[in-house]
């Protein structure tokens, strides 16, 4: 299958590894963007976010023209649906780019296709796709579509899109052979069978089981601070017993998935008249969390204040969701900042992955901690680590 067309819509943090990944196992790659800079850059062989070795293979597969970057879609053999499904207020999920997606590949899809969809979504939206490309005049009943939903971990993604576990569930039987057959051409980890709503609801069960645990941890780290009792060593030494393992606490949960993904099941129950108690629970400790942080610093800064009687400088040493990469979707660190800046704090926006920030201006880490009053660890990054710093305010565990 590896001599076929595959058509990959959105270049982001998965359609690009995904679309350098097929273009260098010899696939005809057509990624599609609807940021023209965003697609100039992977022409010229470079990558717009920071992942490990993407790079690498972003070169290779535009150099040996196995990779084209565009704003619209072509004709292919497979077509990868990888856009972003966020949530309107009130925590409604929004699959807006989904249909969007759908609707620009429609004239280009024949008889024979496989169309996948691997954004993380709600349950019931491949077959939402489906109804899209019907009501585009497209004879689906021609046509293989399946829900395959990533699974990768942001910093390892090269590596896991091949060794990881993939699921998938067509709308039909058919579909979900056809999809199987294509991802076991690139992926060395099993390729599970179900249907199209079992892989939807797969994914957003891994996604909330995470949360459900990192809640846990999140709250036990609050009642330690109450307690006068070290979360990190309570921790360490709780998984000494041989069938327990929590989680790191941190200053809340973000990301595109976690922070996402429940409140899609929990949507979905309320439509349905149930209720997802423990999973909303838990998205709600983990929201507080990132409150509770917001007031710990403020109150520092308070205290600070009333002994100099001047206002304090603030280090947010870290704004990307999670350790070590660029990416600041839905994260907690970089909510925190915001919220300190329009309280009038003076406030230093630290963050080594990235260069420069719309909105904040960013100060290399090292400057930061010299004039900085009072440091607030969010983000566990390498840069910060081993650092003989003093400070009440380690969200993260990242000196211990």
């Amino acid at each position: 299958m590896s001599n076929k067309k595959v058509c990959v819509i959105g270049l982001g943090y998965i359609g690009l590894p995904t679309a350098a990944l097929l273009a260098n196992k010899g696939y005809e790659v057509h990624g599609i963007d609807v940021v023209q800079s965003t697609v100039d850059t992977i022409n010229q062989g470079k990558i717009h976010i920071v992942e490990p070795e993407l790079d690498t293979f972003v070169k290779a597969a535009v150099n040996s023209a196995k990779l084209k970057a565009d704003t619209k879609p072509t004709q292919a053999d497979v077509f990868i649906i990888a856009v972003p499904t966020p949530f309107h207020e009130g925590y409604v999920p929004n699959i807006d780019y989904v249909i969007s997606a759908t609707k620009a590949i429609a004239p280009y899809v024949k008889e024979g296709n496989i169309v996948i969809l691997e954004s993380t979504s709600p349950v019931g939206t491949t077959d939402k796709v489906e109804d899209v490309l019907k009501e585009e005049g497209v004879d689906t009943s021609k046509l293989f579509i399946a829900h395959c939903p990533e699974r990768v971990l942001p910093g390892q993604i090269m590596r896991e899109l091949v060794e990881n576990d993939r699921i998938v569930g067509g709308t039909t039987p058919e579909a979900t052979q056809k999809t199987v057959e294509f991802y076991n051409t690139f992926v060395s980890g099993e390729v599970l069978s179900t249907t199209a709503r079992t892989a939807e609801m797969a994914k957003l069960t891994e996604n909330s089981f995470r949360d459900v645990n990192i809640a846990f941890a999140n709250e036990l780290s609050i009642l330690c601070d109450t307690f006068n009792i070290d979360i990190w060593e309570l921790i360490s030494l709780t998984n000494r017993h041989p069938r327990v393992n929590v989680l790191q606490p941190g200053a809340g949960v973000g990301g595109h998935c976690i922070a996402v993904d429940p409140w899609f099941i929990v949507h979905a129950a309320k439509e349905a008249n149930v209720e997802a108690t423990m999973i909303r629970s838990a998205r709600e400790v983990n929201t507080y969390k990132t409150e509770w942080a917001i007031e710990k610093i403020k109150n520092e800064a308070l205290n600070f204040e009333l002994e100099h009687g001047r206002k304090a400088k603030v280090a947010c040493m870290g704004l990307a969701f999670k350790p070590d990469i660029d990416d600041l979707r839905e994260s907690p660190a970089l909510y925190i900042t915001k919220r300190l800046m329009e309280s009038s704090l003076d406030v230093f926006a630290v963050e080594p992955n990235i260069e420069s920030h719309n909105e904040l201006d960013i100060i290399e880490y090292k400057q930061a901690l010299k004039e900085a009053d009072i440091i607030a660890f969010l983000v566990a990054h390498k840069e910060f680590k081993d650092l003989s710093i003093k400070t009440s305010l380690d969200f993260c565990g990242v000196l211990k």
